[in-house]
């Protein structure tokens, strides 16, 4: 019902993931809405990636195909490798392989030999463009120095409390798009968290322009350069998330929101942390 809401209130960019097992999901909800009349194939922008455990060349395909068998599409307009680091194969639904102590089992794939594999299914005409997601970097610079196809892409958390502003004109100078998940981060109500949300002086920016201060976030990151990936099962959330094209916040109001800044990452891969290519040291 959220992929139907968002496709009928104009979102044309649906970001999933075969970790998130919401293919299947997403795959339906587009086909209903090109059977309505609402949208064509070409109208909508489906992300989607591949997932650790398949980062041996040989496999990046069969991973690829069987997202879109889930979606029930052709193709993809965008696939990215998700994370920097590999598991061991142990089955198509074994996500994070352990051993008997309970520790991740890591491979040790050269991820430019998956990314040859995902150049592959660009000429297979399986994935429109191939991109990252979560790579720091040094290993992007890595990447982008021994590829035939560029990466269009590398989506990484992004939010007024980690902004990642390196990251972000590193992929302008290359020409790389970037989204932000967790624009919003975790909303906890009770807790009044993140700041940002909850804090007077965002508050007022919003009074000033008749905007909630969730949309004044993803105003902000939308100004920076930085597509925002906010994700929610509120349908008047869902609504006001979209509506952030029709005010321009003026630079005292960045400088407001510079402020929360504190580099304080959300997301970190604990279970990935002893790979050698864990990219968050």
């Amino acid at each position: 019902r959220s992929v139907l809401r968002a496709i009928d209130v104009g979102y044309r960019h649906i970001d999933c993931a075969y970790f998130y097992g919401n293919e299947k999901e997403v795959g339906n909800a587009v086909k209903q809405k090109i059977a309505e009349g609402v949208i064509k194939r070409e109208d909508i922008y489906i992300t989607s990636k591949l997932w650790n455990h398949f980062h041996e060349p040989e496999r990046v395909e069969h991973a690829c195909r069987k997202t879109l068998e889930n979606f029930g599409l052709e193709y993809v307009d965008l696939y990215l490798i998700h994370w920097p680091f590999s598991y061991v194969y142990r089955g198509d639904n074994v996500m994070i392989p352990t051993d008997e102590n309970g520790e991740t089992v890591y491979s040790d794939v050269d991820i430019l030999d998956t990314w040859r594999a995902m150049e592959k299914l660009v000429e297979l005409g399986l994935t429109k463009s191939i991109g990252v997601s979560n790579f720091n970097s040094e290993q992007l610079n890595r990447l982008l120095a021994n590829c035939n196809i560029k990466p269009i892409h590398n989506q990484i958390e992004c939010n007024p409390a980690f902004i990642q502003t390196q990251m972000i004109d590193l992929c302008k100078k290359n020409d790389i798009v970037v989204t932000g998940y967790c624009p919003l981060r975790r909303g906890n109500p009770a807790e009044r968290t993140p700041n940002y949300i909850y804090d007077a002086k965002v508050q007022a920016i919003g009074d000033k322009y008749r905007k909630s201060t969730a949309q004044v976030v993803l105003r902000y990151l939308y100004e920076l350069g930085v597509i925002p990936l906010p994700k929610s099962s509120n349908p008047k959330h869902i609504e006001d998330n979209f509506n952030i094209f029709d005010f321009q916040l003026d630079e005292l109001d960045h400088a407001v929101l510079k402020t929360y800044d504190t580099e304080d990452r959300l997301i970190v891969a604990k279970q990935a942390i002893k790979s050698k290519n864990y990219p968050f040291q």
